[in-house]
C-alpha cells in the first residue's frame, strides 16, 4: 500500500509550519512569477521605448536643447535601458504583492495590515516624488542650466546618453526622498523612532538637508533651495505623523 506524501500545500491547510524545502520552493515560484512579469514588461517598454524617449526628450527640447548620439550604439543601448527601467517599474507592483503574499504567513492581522499600508504608502510616495520631479524640478534645472548658454554662441546639443541618464537619476532621487514619510511612519511604529528626537534633531537635520541638497543638484542655489524645501518639508510632515502614532500608542498602552 502506497504512503500518500503531504505536500507543502495540504501542510499549510492544515495548520502546520512549512519546511525550510517549502518555503525555499515558495520563494522560488514568486521569484519566477516576478522575473515572468519583467520580461514581458521589457518587451513591452521596448516596443514603446521610442515615444518614452520622445516624452522625456521633449522636456527639453522646449528650452532649446538638441541631442545627439556619439557612438553608433548608443541610442540602440538607451531603448535596451529604457525598456529595462520600463519593465522594472512595471514589475514593481508584483514584486510588491509576492513580498506581501509570502509574508503574510508569518504575521499576525495587525503586522499584515501594518506590512501591506507600508507597501501602498512607500509606492503612493515615490511616484509623488516622481511627478514633483517631473513637473517642477527637472523643467526647472533644465531652464537654469540653458540660460547660461543664452550668453555666448555656444549650442546645446546633448548627448542622449547623458540626458536620460540625468533625467532618471533626478526622478529616482526624488522618488527615494519622498520615501522618508514611510521610513519615519516604519520606525514610529516600531518604537524606534520617537518624535521628541525628531524635534531636537531638527536644527542638525536642516543643515543635513541642504548639504545634501547641494551634493544632487547642479551647483546653484536656486535647484538647491527647490530640492532642500520639499525635503524640509517631509521632515515636518514625519514629525506630525510620527507624533500621532507615538499619542496612539501610548493612549493604548494606559488602557
Amino acid at each position: 500500500m502506497a504512503v500518500k506524501k503531504t505536500t507543502v500545500k495540504e501542510k499549510a491547510a492544515d495548520g502546520g509550519e512549512m519546511t525550510v524545502r517549502g518555503h525555499l520552493k515558495e520563494l522560488r515560484n514568486r521569484l519566477i512569477i516576478c522575473i515572468l512579469v519583467f520580461i514581458v514588461g521589457f518587451i513591452i517598454c521596448f516596443y514603446f521605448a521610442g515615444n518614452l524617449i520622445k516624452i522625456l526628450t521633449d522636456m527639453g527640447t522646449q528650452y532649446g536643447y538638441e541631442y545627439v548620439y556619439l557612438a553608433p550604439q548608443e541610442l540602440l543601448m538607451e531603448y535596451f535601458n529604457v525598456g529595462l527601467i520600463g519593465g522594472l517599474i512595471l514589475d514593481i507592483p508584483v514584486i510588491a504583492t509576492e513580498i506581501y503574499q509570502f509574508s503574510v504567513p508569518a504575521l499576525d492581522k495587525k503586522g499584515r495590515s501594518a506590512f501591506f499600508w507600508t507597501l501602498v504608502f512607500g509606492g503612493v510616495c515615490f511616484i509623488i516624488g516622481i511627478l514633483f520631479a517631473y513637473f517642477i524640478t527637472v523643467p526647472f534645472m533644465l531652464h537654469f542650466l540653458i540660460s547660461f548658454s543664452g550668453q555666448t554662441t555656444i549650442k546645446a546639443s546633448i548627448s542622449i546618453q547623458q540626458f536620460l541618464s540625468f533625467i532618471i537619476t533626478v526622478f529616482i532621487i526624488f522618488g527615494c526622498i519622498f520615501e522618508m514619510l514611510v521610513v519615519s511612519v516604519l520606525l514610529a511604529r516600531l518604537g524606534i523612532l520617537k518624535p521628541e528626537w525628531l524635534k531636537k534633531g531638527r536644527k542638525v537635520a536642516i543643515v543635513l538637508i541642504f548639504i545634501v541638497a547641494a551634493i544632487i543638484t547642479p551647483p546653484d542655489v536656486s535647484s538647491q533651495i527647490l530640492v532642500a524645501i520639499p525635503m524640509i518639508v517631509l521632515y515636518e510632515l514625519s514629525i506630525w505623523l510620527t507624533s500621532m502614532l507615538y499619542k496612539k500608542k501610548t493612549e493604548v498602552n494606559e488602557e
